[in-house]
């Protein structure tokens, strides 16, 4: 088979010929149809998370069908369609399995760090990390529902707002392009908000009720015009921005960060305290939440914008994403 492998910390990715593997106890065969690219994928290309063994396969927003099932997998069956995404398996042993937390299990895995992922025409999973995909996804749209999709949709489902609430999405970009479909599919009252105002026309085409161009004005004004917001998902990657629209809030009001930015969010204590504020982050979910992910992005019609690259050229739809020279999200699709 062909795979798309880094040999090291820091160094190239490389095509390179394998033997196809052989599925262990437990594990199933997945012939992979398609697989995103995501920025965690540079934790593998650049040795940025503990205990990586390399040569090292990345890839965890993974589309295929199983095609051989080890010892002991009753769960699936060969042929049927299934997605493996960044939770790549759990211990079923620690104390957070024991009480159904998988996301914290100690000992959890991740697809294409923890083990080979979806840069290759096969992987290997734990049966445990797999997702049951819906006949009406296509493959190479379905495969960024299992990590940018799962974060933002899970977030939301999560983030206490009803239908009709004021939920706005700051950023649309990569994930944030996802959750404006996703809370207007909810019905929430959503709103985008976004730098400059050439990006109102693309926000209500996804379904956005208002938009806010955060360099025209006070954003978080603009919010409180609207009589605030009871979530503000944040996914964009940039903690000034996330600061300048906390207050934004309504009362009992929730920010949630699911765009990863190493600065500081600034927060005054008065910020919070006066309406009741609360700050917080979301990863990504449990194989059953990608499901669900799945299965609603097919009934709602929620799907994310995508370029598409073969397999061979791994290198340049990387360099696309990492620059983002790519407006939304990048996969990668096998041949045959």
């Amino acid at each position: 088979m062909r795979a798309v492998q880094v040999s090291k910390a820091g160094g190239p990715f490389e095509v390179v010929e394998r033997p196809i593997p052989e599925p262990g106890p437990g594990q199933v065969r997945v012939k992979v149809e398609a697989c995103g690219i995501c920025h965690s994928d540079a934790f593998v290309k650049d040795g940025a998370f503990p205990g990586i063994e390399y040569p090292r396969v990345p890839g965890h927003e993974v589309i295929g069908r199983i095609d051989a099932l080890g010892e002991g997998v009753e769960s699936f069956t060969a042929g049927q369609r299934v997605g493996v995404g960044w939770h790549g398996g759990h211990c079923f042993g620690c104390e957070a399995c024991r009480a159904g937390d998988f996301v914290s299990c100690s000992n959890a895995k991740i697809a294409g760090i923890s083990y080979d992922g979806g840069y290759a025409e096969y992987m290997l999973a734990p049966a445990e990390a797999l997702a049951s995909v819906p006949d009406g996804l296509d493959s190479a749209a379905a495969a960024p529902l299992l990590c940018a999709g799962i974060t933002t949709f899970n977030a939301l489902r999560n983030a206490g707002a009803r239908a009709g609430d004021t939920v706005a999405i700051l950023g649309i970009g990569g994930l944030g392009h996802l959750a404006v479909q996703y809370a207007r599919k909810m019905g929430m009252h959503t709103v985008a908000l976004s730098h400059g105002p050439d990006k109102e026309a693309l926000a209500r085409e996804l379904g956005a009720h208002d938009y806010i161009d955060t360099t025209a004005g006070d954003a978080a004004q603009q919010l409180q015009a609207l009589g605030g917001a009871r979530v503000i998902l944040s996914t964009a990657p940039n903690s000034a921005a996330i600061s300048a629209v906390v207050g934004g809030l309504g009362r009992d009001g929730r920010l949630i960060v699911v765009g990863v930015d190493g600065a500081p969010i600034e927060v005054s204590p008065l910020q919070l305290i006066a309406g009741r504020h609360s700050v917080g982050g979301w990863p990504s979910g449990t194989p059953k939440d990608s499901e669900d992910t799945l299965n609603f992005s097919s009934r709602f019609d929620v799907l994310p914008r995508i370029e598409t690259y073969p397999l061979e050229q791994a290198v340049e739809a990387y360099e696309r994403m990492l620059g983002n020279q790519a407006r939304f999200r990048v996969v990668l699709t096998m041949g045959g």
